[in-house]
């Protein structure tokens, strides 16, 4: 691929939504509305997402590319439908990003921006905020713990299922050491907010 070539379908940290959807169609043709209700929202939700109207421009784009190709199936009582499929090119093209090391992301999470100029609000408001976080991150982690796939150490686990697993373990560590963080952050800002509405003692001097 030559430089700048299909740059409109990498983002910052190139990991590509074509490339994503490159790999699902890899496993099975599919249609657009495949890509996102089966694969999207049930799959990779804890790691990547993607809203309709961007899977169709993508599919749009790997087509002129020529990653991809389709057959138009008729329906009688629905409008036709397209069916997507990887091309040899397209099989190129993933297996090659692929094998390209990736940069380290610049994760931009507006929580510790919030924090770092939280000086300027009272430690019950920012406990307030961490607390909901904690609330929210709780809530992801045990979603995660929900996808059934089987452990690593399952003898029956195929590459794929094993491929997988190891993002999940993933996402979930990462889940719950950004926990682990701010119930620390609470403990911390709740021990503060103690010491600092305990009265000051005044030492008399001597005259």
């Amino acid at each position: 691929m030559k430089d700048g070539e299909f740059t409109t379908l990498y983002t910052e940290n190139r990991m590509s939504l074509a490339h994503a959807i490159l790999g699902f169609l890899l496993q099975a043709e599919r249609t657009g509305y495949d890509l996102k209700t089966s694969c999207f929202d049930r799959c990779i939700a804890y790691l990547w997402t993607a809203d309709q109207a961007q899977i169709y421009r993508t599919l749009d784009r790997l087509a002129e590319q020529g990653w991809i190709t389709y057959k138009v199936e008729i329906q009688r009582d629905r409008p036709n439908r397209k069916v997507y499929s990887v091309t040899e090119a397209g099989k190129a093209e993933l297996t090659h990003w692929l094998q390209s090391p990736q940069p380290v992301p610049t994760v931009r999470d507006p929580l510790p921006i919030q924090l770092f100029f939280a000086a300027h609000l009272s430690n019950e408001a920012t406990i307030h905020l961490l607390e909901q976080q904690l609330a929210a991150r709780c809530e992801k982690l045990a979603e995660c713990k929900q996808i059934e796939l089987p452990t690593l150490s399952n003898s029956a686990t195929n590459r794929e299922q094993f491929m997988q697993r190891l993002v999940l373990e993933l996402a979930i560590r990462k889940e719950q050491t950004y926990i682990d963080w701010l119930k620390t952050a609470i403990e911390i800002l709740n021990q503060e907010a103690l010491n600092s509405s305990q009265p000051t003692v005044i030492l008399d001097t001597p005259a």
